[in-house]
């Protein structure tokens, strides 16, 4: 499953508050910024607690890179290179 949040984080409203049958849910991607999962972001956001909490609801886990590198590469020196890809996924399916 792949989110994409709008504005209004319509998806992840809606998956929160719907029971959303999903079996066999291996992983769920996201393009979201947060330091729960990229320390060198400055931000965390409560509506990466409502992710959290749906990551919960389908018994995924957070999937952290063996090599922490930022997965976004900035085209100038304005800001800093993050991690924003997010992965979580369902260990047990993986066997």
């Amino acid at each position: 499953m792949n989110i994409y949040s709008d504005s209004l984080h319509s998806a992840l409203k809606y998956l929160k508050d719907t029971e959303v049958n999903i079996s066999n849910l291996l992983i769920m991607t996201g393009d979201f910024k947060d330091n729960i999962w990229d320390p060198s972001f400055p931000h965390h956001s409560v509506i990466s607690d409502d992710l959290m909490t749906i990551v919960d609801l389908f018994n995924l886990e957070l999937s952290f890179p063996t090599n922490r590198v930022p997965t976004r590469y900035l085209d100038s020196n304005d800001g800093s290179n993050s991690v924003i890809n997010l992965i979580v996924m369902n260990l047990s399916l993986l066997g």
